[in-house]
């Protein structure tokens, strides 16, 4: 009886095993193998190692994809955490009796695909949409203004789209907080942190806006400067010490994960690059989208792809190793 309990944990993983050889590890594998083909679909392909040169040959004519898809998925990602933590916060220390019910408002757009989602902000941001025509109508915008089919449309559909991947962690590492711990740093005085809170919101308003500027090709003067003075606002009136000393500190774990939880499958998304941008907002996963189902270019596709599982897989280890995802399962304090 007891060699059979010792085999329990191991028949209870079995079937996930399999599932992960025969449709993760199985089709890696071959992805890897198909990266050193050479040769087309007509004359049909050969293997060599030889064929390392598909690697430098794939990825040097599509660096400004690259470039592209982590300026895209590093501001989508830092908008996310920014809606993301006020949202998580409300929800974790005021939501009350209607906390499961802001909850499942978070996770309710999962229920329409994420093709459809897309879709209808293309219909949103449209030039003469629900939106802005009634603007233009009015005068308010000119009538060459436009987002969709720009940069910022492209942005603004990854951080919808991956939302709650951000929001559901922090809500998790707010709850685990034990908030005596804030009453007791507002007890010794950690009170409005005014000036420094001024400051510090001023200068994370005006980076954010420089990237922002950068990201979609604005003059950086006006974003940066309405961006600092809202930045020194919300730093002066709604940051004080207590939360930068510890609430924040300890809902790190859910930040970090909200981050890689966004951030990896933005850098590989091509739907809101090929919906909402133009030819010149192309993402990589556009890409390798084109190099296996237009061109038919498997080598360079599978080489592609695996430099992007790569360069993922190190974003992975170099976070397990900084931060250590044993912190995001510790218990409340």
């Amino acid at each position: 009886m007891l060699r059979r309990r010792s085999l329990i944990p191991y028949v209870l993983m079995a079937p996930g095993l399999l599932w992960l050889v025969v449709f993760f590890a199985w089709p890696l594998l071959q992805v890897f193998l198909a990266s050193f083909w050479s040769g087309s679909v007509e004359r049909g392909y050969t293997l060599s190692l030889s064929n390392w040169t598909n690697y430098p040959d794939a990825i040097a004519p599509v660096l400004p994809h690259v470039g592209r898809s982590i300026l895209y998925s590093l501001t989508a990602t830092v908008l996310t955490l920014l809606i993301a933590y006020p949202l998580a916060y409300t929800i974790a220390i005021r939501g009350g009796r209607f906390k499961n019910l802001l909850l499942f408002l978070v996770v309710a757009p999962f229920f329409t695909s994420f093709l459809l989602r897309t879709l209808s902000w293309k219909i949103i941001l449209s030039d003469n949409g629900v939106i802005f025509g009634p603007l233009k109508d009015i005068g308010i915008l000119p009538d060459d203004f436009r987002v969709l089919a720009t940069p910022m449309a492209v942005v603004a559909g990854i951080t919808y789209n991956f939302l709650p991947f951000m929001t559901l962690p922090i809500y998790v590492a707010l709850e685990k907080i034990d908030f005596r711990l804030v009453e007791a740093a507002q007890d010794l005085y950690a009170g409005p942190w005014q000036r420094s809170g001024t400051l510090v919101g001023g200068g994370v308003g005006g980076v954010l806006a420089a990237g922002l500027s950068f990201a979609f090709g604005w003059p950086p003067v006006i974003p940066i400067v309405v961006a600092g003075l809202v930045g020194a606002f919300v730093g002066r009136v709604f940051v004080s010490e207590a939360f930068v000393r510890v609430t924040f500190p300890l809902s790190l774990p859910g930040v970090f994960a909200g981050s890689l939880l966004t951030f990896i499958p933005a850098v590989g998304d091509y739907v809101n690059a090929e919906f909402l941008g133009n030819p010149d907002s192309r993402m990589l996963g556009n890409v390798i989208q084109n190099r296996f189902l237009t061109q038919n270019d498997f080598p360079e596709a599978s080489a592609l792809s695996f430099i992007l599982m790569a360069g993922i897989l190190v974003t992975v280890l170099i976070y397990t190793r900084v931060l250590g995802t044993e912190q995001l399962t510790q218990s409340r304090i």
